[in-house]
């Protein structure tokens, strides 16, 4: 990149975050996001550049892409399929995540043209990732059910009651929601890597295979859109993304029962740490940002300090 000797930020629409409901118990939906964005050419090349990699050749089949019948449970330890359970619930949520973006990046007649034009390229990304992230749902629960770990009425009634729950991020910057996407994918490719490499069943193995490289891709394009933010933006998104790993809990951590003693117990099957994800985002910050500020030097620092024995091994 450029050199970026003070950082300071472009101007750029900043929108007005909203409340926009409480549902009982649940957690508090939220409004529009506010900015800065990036404008509107410079998302379009990002989402490009995503599609670009998306190639058909890439692509995969729920129905045809797996060979079902092949698929045998009794290849896995109980860990290994508590670990395919665990990872169906949270792929399946899809409706919820994907609804943050339409709440957060609305496409509505009262939204500012200047932002509507934002929010529509970036729609171009998002409807590719949900048909994604919904063939990995998809596929989840047909490997469940193929395989004998589950009967698919009795997993369709399990789904149903977390996936009724709404789903939201406490975060009302645009680029705070691109630093949680980042971490979350990579998070997730890295598990899906590390599953794959101790599971019994081939099927399985080539199943998270697929999900794997897709998460991979969906982190890129977000890595992609922070680099482009803090070369465009510099020192204005710096406490937005710190403010993300402050708080960072993976999806669905504060509403499925029982997720804290789930997570331990899947990590005793294949290493799960969201933390490894932490080093990803430094190696954008440094790729980004040539002459560094005071506050992105701090930044570095903070998620370094975040990493899960970070204190031990320091």
């Amino acid at each position: 990149m450029t050199s970026t000797p003070t950082m300071t930020s472009a101007p750029a629409v900043t929108g007005t975050p909203a409340v926009s409901g409480t549902p009982a118990g649940g957690p508090v939906l939220r409004g529009p996001v506010r900015g800065p964005f990036l404008a509107p050419g410079e998302l379009a090349q990002a989402v490009t550049d995503f599609h670009l990699a998306s190639s058909p050749a890439r692509r995969w089949d729920v129905e045809t892409a797996v060979d079902w019948a092949a698929a045998d449970a009794d290849r896995l330890t109980d860990g290994q399929r508590s670990a395919v359970r665990f990872v169906t619930l949270i792929e399946d949520h899809l409706p919820g995540y994907f609804a943050v973006y339409t709440r957060r990046f609305p496409l509505t007649a009262d939204v500012d043209p200047a932002e509507f034009t934002h929010h529509r390229e970036l729609y171009h990304f998002t409807v590719r990732w949900a048909v994604e992230e919904d063939s990995h749902a998809r596929a989840l629960f047909r490997y469940q059910t193929a395989a004998g770990i589950a009967e698919a009425d009795a997993l369709r009634h399990e789904l149903a009651l977390e996936g009724r729950k709404p789903f939201e991020l406490p975060h009302d910057d645009a680029v705070s929601l691109f630093a949680y996407a980042l971490v979350q994918e990579k998070a997730t490719q890295l598990y899906y890597q590390q599953l794959r490499a101790v599971v019994g069943d081939p099927v399985l193995g080539r199943l998270l295979a697929r999900l794997s490289r897709d998460e991979a891709r969906h982190f890129t394009f977000m890595a992609d859109v922070i680099e482009r933010y803090l070369r465009t933006h510099g020192d204005a998104v710096v406490e937005p993304i710190r403010e993300v790993i402050a708080r960072f809990r993976m999806p669905l951590a504060d509403t499925m029962r029982g997720y804290w003693r789930w997570a331990l117990q899947i990590a005793d099957t294949a290493r799960y740490d969201h933390t490894d994800a932490y080093d990803h985002l430094i190696r954008i910050i440094n790729r980004a940002v040539d002459a560094r500020s005071d506050r992105v030097e701090e930044l570095t620092r903070f998620v370094a300090s975040c990493r899960s024995g970070a204190t031990a091994s320091a």
